[in-house]
Order: C-alpha cells, then structure tokens, then sequence
C-alpha cells in the first residue's frame, strides 16, 4: 500500500496566508531541513474535510519568517484562498534523511518530556506560531498542562527510541501555566481593591 493511500504523511509546513496577487501563499516551515523545498517538488495540501490535494511547486522563496510558494494551476488570490491553513505534507517515505542528533518535530508527540531529570508530562501536540522555536504542549495526566519552548537552549537531547525528551528549563517557566491553588483564590478574593496586581506565587 503506497503512502497516498495508507495516509501516511508528515506536515512539512503549513500555509498561513495568501501572498501576492498570482496565486502564492506565505507557508511556515516544519522542517529542520529547509534546503528540502525545491522547485518542482510535490505536496498535498490536507483541507478541512479531511481530503488530501495534490500541488507541484512552481516557485518559491523565503520572505521574513515564511517561505512562499507558488503552486502550479493556482494563480489568483482566489485559487489561493482555500490553502489558507492547510497543512503541506508530503509521503512519510520522502521526508529527507537527518543528521545523527537530530529528529522532527512531528516524531516527538507521545514523549515523556523530563526537567532537570524530573518527569513533568507527556507531549500532546507540537504548535507553531510567531515564535522561533516550536511549542511543546505538555500534559501532566492531571488536566494541567505546560507550554514548552522546544528551543536549542533548554534542550539537552531526544531519545525516539525510548520516546523521552531531556529539558533544562529556567526556573519559574513552568510555573507560568501552573493552575491558581485554593490558597492563591482566597488571597485574591481578600485583596478586590488591589487594581492591576499580578498573580504572585510563593517561593519554595
């Protein structure tokens, strides 16, 4: 069964807006490996219906933080306008070989992700945004859960095999998404007429 029929895919990049007049779209990339994106290369641009469409690269080019492209057959900005927050995939067969020591991104849901040698969660979903460095959405099993910067400087190394993630992060950065305990409501409710006053937690 080939991967355009079992589903096997990987999202490379997603596109995020239209850009220009002839039909491109700005796209953030997903990939370590941006010398991957070549003119004539194929894609499949998965929709909302679950669909998958197939698109042949044109041009491209990098523009701020986007890669545009501009696929052939799509050369108004109504063409475009149905990309608009699709994911680009291609085959999982086809994702380009990596380094020794590096991994994607897309591999990294379901790991164990560990802070300073203690487990803090597992990871549910990867998010891109304007930032430099993916987020890491991670779940303790409690409801509570931790925006991770998946950024060079707090990484300290990927095991796919045994599906861990090893962070050094800053202290006090978990503490950000940490939820109000019963003790900080009531010292909130006591204090109405602090106008403005931030959330403080206490020092262990």
């Amino acid at each position: 069964m080939s991967p355009e029929t079992s589903g096997e895919f990987i999202t490379v990049a997603r596109a995020v807006k239209t850009q220009g007049r002839h039909g491109e779209v700005a796209a953030e990339v997903h990939s370590d490996v941006p010398e991957r994106f070549a003119q004539g290369m194929r894609l499949f641009a998965l929709q909302p219906d679950g669909t998958r469409r197939e698109l042949d690269v044109e041009e491209l080019w990098p523009h701020k933080n986007f890669l545009v492209l501009k696929f052939a057959g799509v050369d108004s900005i109504s063409d475009a306008e149905p990309l608009v927050r699709c994911e680009l995939q291609v085959p999982r067969s086809q994702r380009a070989s990596l380094e020794p020591g590096w991994s994607y991104v897309s591999d990294l849901a379901g790991c164990t992700v560990l802070d300073h040698g203690r487990e803090i969660g597992h990871i549910e979903d990867v998010q891109f945004g304007a930032g430099e460095a993916p987020l890491l959405i991670v779940s303790d099993g409690t409801g509570t859960r931790f925006d991770v910067p998946f950024a060079e400087a707090y990484l300290e190394g990927v095991d796919l095999a045994q599906k861990r993630v090893r962070m050094s992060l800053p202290e006090g950065m978990l503490d950000i998404n940490a939820p109000v305990t019963q003790e900080e409501r009531q010292e909130q409710a006591s204090q109405p007429h602090k106008k403005g006053a931030g959330r403080r937690r206490k020092q262990k």
